[in-house]
């Protein structure tokens, strides 16, 4: 059984800002470790990811840099700024609200 992807549109980018936490990214290596960390539960596509770095770059959560990492071809890396660093935060505590609101919910308790 697959995830609906409207479960997921909100989520997208607190998961590749988590991701860049961990250190400076190229968008595929993005698109692999976040498929390989959810156990291919995230299989974002080139033309979702895109978008959504850009306009975090133009937010100032992320900035992005070319480099060619051991003589292979010039790519783009991301790196998560401070102001990134701040929305995850904020991001991270909206969702454990959330989904702990929900996980009580469907479990019957009252909040």
């Amino acid at each position: 059984m697959g995830i609906d992807k409207s479960l997921l549109s909100g989520s997208t980018a607190m998961l590749i800002l988590r991701l860049l936490e961990d250190g400076d990214m190229y968008g595929y290596q993005m698109i692999e470790e976040l498929a390989k960390r959810s156990d291919n539960t995230f299989a974002l596509k080139a033309g979702t990811l895109y978008p959504l770095l850009h306009g975090l770059e133009q937010q100032g959560m992320v900035s992005s840099y070319y480099d060619s990492a051991g003589g292979a071809k010039m790519r783009k890396y991301y790196s998560l700024t401070k102001k990134g660093r701040g929305l995850l935060a904020e991001k991270k505590a909206e969702w454990q609200l959330f989904s702990s609101a929900v996980n009580k919910v469907l479990k019957g308790v009252s909040i």
